[in-house]
């Protein structure tokens, strides 16, 4: 070894909402980690991803509720922005919370190492950062490097045209015409920023609905809320290519048409990072689309290496990463922990938003599950009155046989912390009557919760029970 070489327990590759996490809980539990990443602290989803994204959302949706503030009494002269202070604003949030990650591992006694990290065997792994080079030798590995966005042929990044969601966030200008490609959860957030902010936005999606996989009713609710932002949407749809400033695109309702594009959005997806990382010089496995196979202690094939988050299969979120972070860590520490059942909420913090947790009634009814569901809408909701706020639900699936809650689906106003209760109520395996009976404070959205849970029953009070 030279003196650049180190020994350590356990090694975590990525510095992600779940790498982070597991090397801090590998740290408190008494293990010696070291955490290697190629780039920043916090990975995608604290530099390029959700947390600049979140505050992209919250000052663009500001900026249109005061443009909108004269219904409820409240006059302004013109209001303006200055994007490049937005930016700023931003970018001063990502670099605090960047800085606060490091101060963390640091006071766990993390060891940071920079720089790209493959896999010599399974207990070794080769470090390069430039022209220099040097070696990890580890008992066992967390593979935590996340993943990146996918690339379309025919709009292949370029980081001036055509831009990642990454490229996205950190624009000088805002885009007079912005076209997405690919109308799901990153897609729409971004599209929706801009739109707020005064850009022409045009979203094409080639399913039959922008969002596919959610309910009809919910997506519904968003596609209203696009409409009035002016934004033009195209479902059964296909970018085809571009040329100067206009994209060509082919719709099956629409058929050829061309828009402006000063800038193109590619949004269809994201790719686990997986790849030159040396797993074949290991016993890791990969499934046809290249995640890592992990069973319900997140080990790998190899003994030695575990994966966690987006290069692991499931949902790609971050907070599913931050608990896997969490439970590869005691594992490898010796508790008696597993991944397993766990209950993952879903957010898309588009406007309003959407929250989902466990499952929606058609996936009940294909498993096989007789199902009650109850209803809410924000509309009859005193607080969502008073915060104008009415659009959207609370939706409540529970099983037939049981009245167990068996899934939670929200759009509106704050659904992203909503479904957290949502979330609870299933992992403790809470029954309708039990959410019912729970007390919430009033005037709030979270009695919205409470109000379909009786609706279920057939008890709500302040909506009409239908009669069938």
């Amino acid at each position: 070894m030279n003196s650049n070489d180190i020994r350590t327990e356990v090694v975590v590759i990525g510095a992600g909402p779940g790498g982070y996490v597991a090397a801090i809980r590998l740290a408190q539990l008494g293990k010696k980690v070291v955490l290697v990443d190629e780039d920043k602290l916090g990975g995608i989803c604290l530099n390029y991803g959700c947390i600049p994204s979140k505050a992209m959302i919250s000052a663009s949706g500001l900026f249109n509720k005061i443009k909108q503030s004269s219904k409820i009494g409240i006059k302004t002269g013109k209001v303006t922005i200055d994007f490049s202070k937005m930016q700023e604003w931003k970018d001063g949030i990502v670099s605090k919370l960047n800085k606060g990650t490091e101060f963390l591992c640091k006071k766990n006694n993390v060891t940071i190492v920079k720089g790209t990290a493959v896999f010599e065997n399974s207990n070794r792994l080769k470090i390069s950062n430039g022209k220099n080079s040097s070696y990890i030798d580890f008992k066992k590995a967390i593979i935590a490097t996340g993943s990146k966005p996918v690339e379309l042929p025919n709009f292949k990044f370029d980081d001036k045209k055509i831009i990642s969601s990454r490229g996205a966030l950190y624009l000088k200008e805002i885009p007079e015409n912005l076209v997405v490609i690919g109308g799901g959860y990153i897609g729409l957030e971004i599209g929706t920023i801009y739109a707020k902010l005064g850009s022409k936005v045009s979203i094409v999606e080639m399913e039959d609905q922008i969002l596919p996989g959610f309910d009809k009713n919910v997506v519904n609710v968003i596609q209203k809320n696009l409409e009035k932002l002016d934004v033009n949407i195209y479902v059964n749809a296909k970018a085809d290519k571009i040329e100067n400033n206009k994209i060509a695109i082919d719709s099956k309702e629409k058929g050829k048409v061309l828009l402006d594009a000063d800038k193109v959005l590619v949004a269809v997806g994201r790719h686990p990072n997986t790849k030159n990382l040396g797993l074949e010089n290991t016993k890791v496995k990969l499934n046809e689309k290249e995640f890592v196979d992990v069973d319900k202690n997140l080990m790998t094939d190899d003994e030695n290496i575990y994966a966690i988050g987006d290069v692991s299969v499931g949902p790609m979120l971050a907070h599913k990463a931050s608990m896997q972070g969490k439970i590869a860590a005691g594992i490898i520490a010796g508790e008696k922990v597993s991944y397993d059942n766990f209950v993952v909420p879903a957010v898309v913090f588009t406007d309003p938003e959407i929250a989902s947790v466990g499952l929606s009634e058609d996936e009940a009814k294909d498993k096989g599950i007789k199902v009650k569901t109850g209803k809410f809408p924000f509309s009859v909701s005193s607080r969502a009155m008073t915060r104008e706020e009415t659009q959207g639900f609370v939706k409540v699936i529970a099983n037939e046989a049981d009245d167990k809650i068996i899934g939670v689906q929200i759009v509106g106003s704050d659904a992203s912390d909503l479904i957290s209760e949502a979330s609870l109520a299933i992992k403790m395996n809470s029954t309708i009557d039990d959410l019912a009976l729970t007390i919430h404070p009033h005037p709030t959205l979270s009695e919205s919760l409470m109000e379909a849970s009786e609706a279920t029953m057939g008890k709500a009070i302040h909506i009409l029970k239908l009669k069938l």
